[in-house]
């Protein structure tokens, strides 16, 4: 069963163009080509970028944050409780309105305590500045690493200049040991990815983002085994140079130097923007669309990396509009938002919110900034003597 498995799987049909069998890409001495065992090597050099991610944050990321001001805000700690515990690990995190009025009759509580409560224990679970700076600092250095790589690795291949050339020759094109290294690094670092998700800062976006190491894992693979190399090392060096920008502008965010941040911002949203919505269909789309016809014709492989693509590029346009967003707010409030997809603590507003109402059932004035006049500061200028009439909900106009 297994093995008829494994040979349907490595029908010729499915990953090589019409006419092109496996005994096609046989190596010998002088010629190597892409196997698909390789990708095997992936997996410990993965396992070997998480220690080493470790040992980079630990050693040098977070000495670096505390040296660059990056503080942790103190967050307040939710009481021990049992019930509401239980609750928030096997049900949910949020509860409703109902729920909150069943948790609070079950523990004997205000249900205002029992919203502050899981207030608290969400921020407890929450990430802190450093650990946010540390990922960061890993995220940037890995591209930086990556994308100079690249540039290397492709600066003297004529593919780069002249798109039509990534199809000279397909499926025979020899493996070169500098692109055999540089694909094992890109999808070694994505399974890497993977494997560090569940302890990764969890942001909005988390879903797209699985989907996005998912598609990106998937094309790396077939792309290194049906020989799409020369087509797959554009791709790589296309999202590493927007990424390059968006880490050290999250940096300078965590280090609060807002001017450094806005303007990393706004390179970063002109690279991303250039980089996914102009560059990557031209270079990439319609290379793989129309050129690669002019040497082949279409096969289960043409159209399945097609697809992986186009799910990446679903994703650049996602995100493309909330980096239109976000620039949009830029330039009308002259400040930067902050990034969407973040997973923002929550404030203690709400229990500002309940203490005023609290004094104000019991007839006291919900702010304290008495005036020497007898006046409180509340929208302008307020006599004390209508405190009488705020306690029953109908303070007078003056």
């Amino acid at each position: 069963m297994a093995r008829s498995l494994y040979e349907w799987l490595w029908q010729h049909e499915f990953w090589l163009p019409p006419g092109i069998t496996w005994e096609d890409m046989q190596e010998s001495e002088d010629t190597h080509y892409p196997q698909p065992r390789d990708l095997l090597l992936s997996i410990p050099f993965a396992l070997i970028l998480v220690v080493v991610r470790c040992a980079f944050e630990r050693a040098i990321a977070l000495p670096l944050s505390t040296k660059l001001g990056v503080r942790d805000k103190q967050r307040p700690k939710a009481q021990p409780n049992p019930v509401l515990e239980t609750f928030y690990s096997t049900r949910r995190k949020n509860p409703q309105e109902g729920e909150l009025l069943s948790l609070a009759k079950q523990c004997d509580l205000p249900v205002r305590k029992v919203e502050k409560w899981f207030r608290h224990r969400r921020n407890m679970d929450r990430p802190s500045l450093s650990k946010k700076f540390s990922e960061a600092c890993w995220r940037f250095t890995f591209y930086i690493i990556s994308f100079f790589t690249g540039l290397a690795v492709l600066y003297d291949k004529p593919w780069l200049w002249d798109h039509r050339e990534c199809w000279t020759g397909y499926p025979q094109q020899p493996l070169q040991p500098s692109l055999f290294w540089y694909y094992m690094l890109e999808l070694s670092f994505y399974w890497s990815l993977v494997f560090t998700l569940p302890f990764d800062v969890k942001r909005k976006d988390f879903k797209e983002q699985i989907v996005h190491h998912a598609a990106t894992i998937f094309l790396i693979s077939f792309s290194y085994c049906a020989n799409y190399i020369r087509i797959g090392t554009l791709v790589m060096v296309i999202h590493d140079a927007s990424d390059c920008f968006l880490e050290p502008t999250k940096i300078f965010n965590y280090m609060k130097w807002k001017r450094t941040c806005d303007s990393l911002f706004m390179i970063f949203s002109a690279v991303f923007l250039i980089s996914r919505l102009v560059v990557y269909p031209y270079t990439v789309l319609y290379n793989t669309y129309y050129y690669s016809m002019e040497i082949f014709q279409p096969f289960f492989g043409y159209y399945f990396v097609n697809v992986l693509l186009m799910i990446l590029q679903l994703l650049h346009v996602f995100w493309s509009c909330l980096i239109i967003h976000m620039v949009y707010k830029f330039i009308l409030q002259g400040t930067m938002e902050k990034d969407m997809r973040s997973d923002t603590e929550e404030s203690d507003k709400d229990e500002e919110r309940d203490k005023i109402r609290e004094k104000e059932k019991n007839g006291i004035t919900c702010f304290s900034n008495v005036t020497s006049n007898g006046y409180i500061q509340r929208n302008g200028s307020e006599p004390l003597d209508n405190r009488a009439h705020r306690a029953n909900g109908h303070a007078k106009e003056r």
